[in-house]
């Protein structure tokens, strides 16, 4: 392997081949109990069909026993006709409801894992790899639809099958049986094997497909960029890279499974094989009736099926486990908010302001294990947003404006310290309520694909028409709805690639100005906009700033020289809180940045 891929694995923190996730059968049942009342049915059915089967080879000794003797079979031939007709009957419709119930069964898991995968914390999302946690919900899930579709019910069944025949062929000759027995005896062994070996290499074939899901994601999510920088080929190379580690993978499976398939073939040749040379010789000897060996012969292959049916759901079950382990570790990883009932909040502080930060700590890697950034990102911060007013966020690259926006969003809590919303300690407030106050336009202001509509309503699914009109038109966006006759329903595009970088600022805005929140967060909005579309924004914020709070962190300062109050931070410290004069004459960090911006 390559120093540049061995160094992207590196990058990406994939695991071991060895270090995965395991799941255990124990783990897969509650998947099974689930549908149990329609899996009742279908056991049912396979005991039925079973018995039509058991009753066939008998039914045939005796067709034979009455022909010998030269008598009319009569009503025996009907009899085994319906035999037949019965058991393809039921055989037919068991196949429906373990369709039906395998796709149950996949819709099921896909519906745990995503609503768990929505409510992860944001730090498993800083750390994991979007295309990998696609891959768990799509090539995942569907692993488990094998285990109902392929002999894991029916292998009841074939239970009761496989124990008929064995009686059976007891009461016909012990000798010939206890032949059998030690064929099938060898090939159980050797099945049992390799079994293990197939959840392994199962489990490695869907990590390997994961990274490939993860690497797909990264390069078409970048195409413009891949094109613009002439990377189409070092990315193409990479990501059939990433398919051919699924492919190899995937050989692996295929080579222990091909071990694994042949064995009650080969089992019941042998059998077969020797039952016709000791059995064909025990009728010579008047040990046994052509009759009976016809009938213990028959009975051989409906022991074997069975067989090949508990092999196959063994090889099944076990590429299944390997899949549920990996949607396991997600299931399994808490919530959000599952430890928020044993965190003690601070006691209630002053509510005139509408957000404060008390001597506050914080770092990305006690939030998120293996996470490579900094250990400390905030020192000590303190600063209050008084209610109402406007107060801007200003500082170098770095020095922690985002790490306060996300905090106050209650997307990480802070190593140390408060932070407040309303004089209430964000740690003893619900999620749903702190975030209904708290309008949040991040920095790349990202537009889902869809329509304008879908944008808008993302926070607000009850909104009017006229509510979308009303914000557009505070933002300045009325000329998107008027260069397209669809109006609302104008498609955005993928990550909103039909709207110029002003307009999905703007969009953005008025997606979380349809919450009517009392409290507006706006991360660098103006940073990467032109003249015009950045004095458009600024006339959107100063029209939807009446009677809000505003914490705004500021790439240009033009854009914050008037507002109420700015807070100057520097490598996650408070270097300074005034207005734009008074900072310039206090604070040499906001000095040099306006001098360098042509404020002063």
């Amino acid at each position: 392997m390559s120093d540049t891929s061995t160094a992207r694995r590196s990058l990406f923190g994939r695991r071991a081949a060895d270090d995965g996730p395991r799941a255990s059968f124990r783990q897969l049942l509650p998947y099974l109990t689930e549908h149990r009342a329609i899996l009742g049915v279908v056991i049912l059915l396979s005991l039925l069909g079973a018995a039509a089967s058991l009753v066939q080879p008998l039914m045939v000794s005796q067709v034979i026993g009455i022909v010998q003797k030269g008598g009319t079979l009569g009503w025996l031939v009907w009899v085994l006709v319906a035999l037949v007709v019965v058991s393809g009957l039921i055989s037919g419709i068991q196949h429906y409801l373990l369709q039906r119930t395998g796709t149950s069964v996949v819709f099921s898991a896909r519906r745990q894992l995503v609503r768990r995968m929505m409510r992860l914390p944001i730090s498993e999302f800083d750390r994991r790899r979007t295309g990998d946690l696609v891959s768990r919900v799509g090539s995942d899930t569907t692993l488990l639809y094998a285990v109902i579709t392929q002999g894991l019910v029916d292998a009841i069944g074939g239970a009761v099958v496989f124990v008929g025949a064995l009686i059976a062929m007891l009461v016909i000759d012990p000798v010939l049986l206890g032949l059998t027995v030690l064929v099938i005896a060898l090939s159980v062994v050797a099945v049992v094997v390799l079994s293990s070996r197939v959840r392994v290499a199962s489990r490695q074939q869907q990590e390997k497909v994961g990274d490939l899901a993860a690497a797909v994601e990264r390069a078409i999510s970048a195409i413009r960029t891949v094109r613009a920088a002439n990377a189409t080929e070092r990315e193409t190379a990479a990501v059939e890279e990433d398919a051919r580690g699924a492919y190899r993978a995937g050989v692996r499976v295929a080579k222990i499974s091909a071990l694994v398939v042949p064995v009650a073939g080969i089992a019941l040749q042998v059998s077969f094989l020797v039952v016709l040379g000791v059995g064909g010789y025990r009728v010579a000897s008047g040990a046994l009736t052509i009759a009976n060996l016809v009938a213990f012969i028959l009975f051989l292959f409906m022991m074997i099926m069975p067989l090949g049916q508990a092999f196959g759901a063994l090889n099944s079950v076990n590429q299944a486990l390997g899949a549920l382990g990996r949607i396991q570790e997600i299931i399994a990883t808490p919530s959000e908010d599952e430890a928020d009932a044993a965190i003690e909040p601070a006691a209630r502080g002053d509510a005139s302001a509408a957000i404060a930060f008390e001597n506050v700590r914080f770092g990305y890697a006690a939030a998120a294990e293996g996470d490579d950034r900094p250990a400390d990102v905030l020192h000590g911060v303190s600063f209050e947003v008084p209610r109402g007013q406007r107060v801007a966020l200003v500082g170098p690259s770095g020095a922690g404006k985002s790490t306060i926006l996300a905090l106050v969003e209650r997307f990480y809590d802070p190593t140390s310290g408060v932070v407040r919303v309303g004089g209430a300690d964000v740690r003893g407030l619900d999620r749903v309520e702190l975030r209904s106050r708290i309008g949040y336009v991040e920095q790349d202001a990202p537009v889902l694909a869809g329509t304008i509509r879908q944008n808008l309503l993302l926070g607000s699914p009850d909104a009017t028409d006229e509510d979308c009109r009303r914000v557009l038109h505070d933002v300045n966006l009325d000329e998107v709805l008027a260069r397209d006759p669809l109006g609302l329903d104008a498609p955005v595009g993928e990550d909103g690639v039909m709207l110029s970088g002003g307009e999905r600022q703007r969009l953005a805005i008025a997606r979380a100005l349809l919450q009517a929140p009392p409290i507006l967060l706006l991360d660098e909005a103006t940073a990467s906009l032109d003249g015009l579309n950045e004095q458009l924004l600024r006339e959107a914020i100063d029209a939807v700033a009446q009677d809000r709070t505003l914490l705004v962190i500021a790439h240009r300062l033009s854009t914050v020289v008037d507002s109420d109050r700015i807070v100057v931070l520097d490598h996650g410290r408070v270097a300074g809180v005034g207005t734009h004069s008074e900072l310039v004459a206090s604070t040499p960090l906001y000095r040099d940045l306006a001098k360098h911006q042509l404020l002063v």
